[in-house]
């Protein structure tokens, strides 16, 4: 469904009353597109502290010219040499003649260190944690479609994927994200343009919605794609498929043997799994019967448990291989008549973080998730009107989110060189207004 909202701010008149009023004024958000593929204009590089990251490398590969530029497309502020109250100031002198000048839908990325490094140190581990408080109230006051975000990172060329995605048109709806990068290198040469060339991706519910584009961004990426969904689907799964040139699987995820039936129809391996199959059955707990709440946490939780480990356990993963699934913000954060998916996506945050450094070192795979917030999908266009219209203006962005943009964070985990980050659940959301 079309936000009249966004367009009508759009329109002179819009701006002119929606001024007047006080109220929301949303940018249109600037995607990835064939037609435009990056940022137009410069990358300002700065730094604060200490000492500073070899960054120049990584930052030249990422396509925007770096110079001193008055009016930067992006802006990357290097506050890992940070350490004590006086140096975190220059965070404020580096970035507060320059912010404002920073484009329309531009990027500011700051660069912090790893919270346990600083664990001997309780001057620097403060600052360090200031940097995340810093950065999400940036991105609820920057506005014009420009997003913040904060990584944490000791090795530039591990993080190049991270930076690269933070620094393009692909991350629009991110911000407000701490996201960890840790010191595993790329493995070997990276084809930038055709990442996923030559691997396997497997898609669950990837027959409509943000399945759908999942499936369709790993495909852009050169991933043959294995499209999954529950037999009832399997009409729009092959046509999925069909589109993508990749396969179609019809299987109930929730099935025991799943993770068998997979392995045996895929015998050479799997790169990239999506854990993309959810369910909503929405009451307040008071009025939730057995079944509803049974439902929800079967599909969207136990067949991501069971599939998970049937799949590792028969090496079916391959070396190499990425693991992301679909948490949400109401697991974050909660959400009024959604005892039961809170609880399902929650634990998808808990598998996550428990099982990726186990699944790296036992499997040579990493683990994540990405976290929806207000996605415009046909599940949301149904949602009552003032529901709606709350759903989309709540976050720091004030508009929802695209299935695209799930689909791109999604396919920058899944990406070959983004094995530096593990363990990471990453809100697609618009610096959502609920939670942290």
């Amino acid at each position: 469904m079309a936000d009249r909202y966004l367009s009508f701010t759009a329109t002179a008149p819009g701006r002119f009353l929606t001024r007047r009023l006080g109220l929301p004024q949303p940018a249109a958000l600037r995607r990835w597109s064939p037609e435009h593929p990056s940022l137009t204009g410069s990358l300002l590089h700065l730094t604060a502290g200490t000492t500073a990251l070899d960054l120049a490398p990584v930052l030249a590969r990422t396509g925007l010219p770096v110079d001193g530029s008055a009016d930067p497309a992006a802006v990357v502020l290097d506050a890992t040499g940070v350490r004590d109250v006086d140096t975190l100031a220059e965070v404020h002198a580096a970035l507060h003649p320059v912010v404002r000048s920073v484009a329309t839908s531009g990027r500011v990325v700051v660069l912090g260190s790893p919270l346990d490094a600083a664990a001997d140190d309780h001057h620097r581990a403060a600052v360090q944690q200031a940097l995340e408080g810093f950065v999400r109230s940036l991105g609820k006051e920057i506005g014009r479609g420009r997003t913040v975000n904060l990584v944490r990172l000791t090795d530039a060329s591990a993080a190049e994927s991270t930076l690269r995605f933070l620094l393009s048109l692909r991350s629009a709806y991110i911000s407000g994200q701490v996201i960890g990068v840790g010191a595993e290198g790329p493995e070997g040469t990276v084809d930038w343009a055709l990442p996923l060339a030559g691997r396997t991706a497997l898609v669950t519910g990837g027959a409509r919605g943000i399945g759908e584009a999942v499936a369709e961004t790993l495909a852009r990426d050169g991933a043959h794609v294995v499209v999954l969904d529950i037999p009832q689907a399997e009409a729009d799964a092959r046509r999925v498929a069909e589109r993508l040139c990749g396969s179609a699987l019809a299987l109930d995820i929730t099935a025991a043997d799943a993770g068998d039936r997979i392995a045996a129809e895929l015998p050479d391996g799997i790169d990239v799994l999506i854990h993309n199959a959810g369910i909503t059955r929405d009451r307040r707990l008071v009025n939730m019967p057995a079944d509803r709440w049974g439902s929800v946490l079967d599909v969207n939780l136990a067949s991501v448990l069971r599939t998970t480990d049937a799949l590792l356990a028969k090496g079916a993963l391959r070396t190499g291989g990425r693991i992301v699934a679909t948490a949400s913000i109401a697991g974050l954060a909660g959400n009024a008549g959604q005892t039961n998916y809170g609880a399902s996506k929650a634990g998808v945050a808990g598998l996550v973080r428990s099982l990726a450094p186990r699944a790296l070192a036992e499997h040579g795979v990493t683990v994540n998730a990405v976290a929806p917030g207000f996605i415009e999908t046909k599940m949301t266009a149904a949602v009552p009107l003032f529901i709606r219209e709350a759903g989309r203006r709540m976050n720091s962005l004030a508009q929802g989110g695209l299935p695209v943009d799930v689909a791109e964070t999604t396919a920058w985990l899944a990406h070959p060189a983004s094995g530096a980050v593990n363990g990471q659940v990453v809100r697609v959301c618009g610096q959502s207004l609920l939670g942290a």
